[in-house]
Parts: structure tokens; sequence; C-alpha cells
């Protein structure tokens, strides 16, 4: 019976110090086997490159995936301003911005080559100014005035590309609007200079950039013409330039604009 009872207070004693065993040293038992598993784990991650928060990210495309149905994991980098501010801003420049790039190479080229200078004159005019008239119009003479605007005016081609370059950027200027803005500010120098021979080889404006311009000797005709020619190359450059920076990485659904 002694010896009974002194098993009994033997398994008692040994069973309260199990589980009086100190905190710390439970504590410390468990930072071993963490450390033990979390060594094992960098093994695994360096073997297989495979990082915890890319495990997580992956963890929840995956989630969201069966959820919502097949995504597509690599997609394109989105517009600043989003898809569709970028749609309605394509809608509403890039007919303009197509339609001078097909006045550019065709009719323009033409005239450029015929030396038809007061048809040069029209094709980058500008829309008159507000009258007191217009403000008795419904629209105040917007869309008359519009209408007279050149086929390749800055009102009507470059204004339509200086706006459409700005639709790729939100708070700061983007790389690519400030590519398409360069050439923009190219292609604009060089209608103005286009559209000041053009006067001096109608008689309108002198060399010197006026009516009373004085200083500088007035070209001939073939000397305007050569320098005509000579813009015309380099705008069509700027153009396809614009064009190269505007198509690249514009998303797929939309169609890539023309060159020249």
């Amino acid at each position: 019976m002694k010896l009974f009872v002194v098993y009994l207070v033997s398994l008692f004693v040994t069973a309260s110090s199990f589980s009086c065993e100190p905190q710390h040293r439970q504590q410390q038992r468990f930072h071993h086997v963490v450390l033990f598993q979390t060594s094992r784990r960098e093994e695994f991650d360096a073997h297989t490159s495979t990082t915890r928060s890319r495990f997580l990210t992956q963890a929840v495309i995956t989630s969201v995936a069966a959820s919502t149905g097949p995504i597509f994991l690599f997609q394109e980098p989105a517009p600043a301003r989003g898809r569709a501010t970028l749609e309605f801003a394509y809608d509403k420049y890039t007919p303009r911005i197509m339609a001078g790039g097909t006045f550019y190479k065709s009719q323009l080229r033409n005239m450029i080559a015929g030396n038809d200078f007061a048809g040069i004159k029209s094709a980058l005019a500008e829309p008159p100014k507000k009258s007191k008239e217009d403000r008795a119009k419904v629209d105040g003479g917007v869309t008359e005035r519009a209408s007279q605007a050149g086929q390749f005016s800055d009102s009507r081609v470059i204004v339509a590309m200086d706006l459409f370059a700005s639709q790729f950027s939100d708070n700061s200027i983007s790389p690519k609007t400030k590519a398409m803005k360069k050439e923009v500010d190219e292609l604009r120098s060089i209608v103005q200079t286009m559209d000041s021979l053009a006067k001096q080889a109608l008689g309108e404006e002198s060399a010197g950039g006026g009516f009373f311009g004085l200083g500088k000797k007035q070209p001939s005709k073939s000397e305007i013409s050569q320098k005509m020619k000579e813009l015309y190359i380099e705008g069509g450059t700027a153009w396809n330039r614009y064009v190269f920076a505007a198509n690249d990485g514009l998303p797929v659904t939309f169609n890539k604009l023309p060159y020249l």
C-alpha cells in the first residue's frame, strides 16, 4: 500500500512540475520550433525563388479568379486618367488628328509641290475671332467659326494633338505626354513658318514678320518654294514621331494612329 501511495505521489509531482514549467521556457521551446520552421521555409524560398509576398499575391489572385471567373494576370498599364477618360478623349480628338494627317500627306503635299501659296495659306488659316454678331447666335458662332478654320490649322489639328497628349498624364506630366508634346511644339512652329512663307509669297507679309518688317531681305518665290518643301519633310517627321509616341502602350482595343 505504501509503495502504491508513493507511486501516486511521484506521478503527481512529475505532472505538476511539467504543467508548472515557467512560461519563458515554454516560449523558448516554441521559439525554437518557429525558428526551425522559418529556417526551413527560407531554404525552400531560396530554392524556388518564391517569397512570402509573392505567395500571398498569388493567393489573392487565385481567390479572385475563382470567385469572378478568368482574369488576365498581365494586363497593359492603364493610362494615368483611366480607361474611360481615354476612350472619351480618343473618340473626341483622334478623328481630327487622323483627318489632319490624311490632308497633310495628300492635299497639302500637292499644294506645296505646285507652289499653291494661296491654297497653303487657306489650309493653315485660323478661324476668325468672335464678333458682335456672334453673340446673337445660339452657340455664340462657335460652329460657324470652326468651319472656317483651315484643314491643317492649329485650331483644327494641332490643338487636338496637344489635348490628346495631355490625356496620358495626371498629377504630374508623364514621359509619354512629354514626348508627344515635344512633337506638337515642333509641328506648331513649322506650321507657323509655313503660313508666314505663304503670305510672303503672296506679298501680304515681309521677311521681317509683318507688313512693316524691316532689316531682312525678301526671299524669292523659288527660295520660298524650296524652304516650304524642307519644312514639309520636317513636319512629316515630327508627325510620325508623335504617332510613334501615341501608339506606344496604347490599349489594344484602340486603333493605332496611322503614320503619314
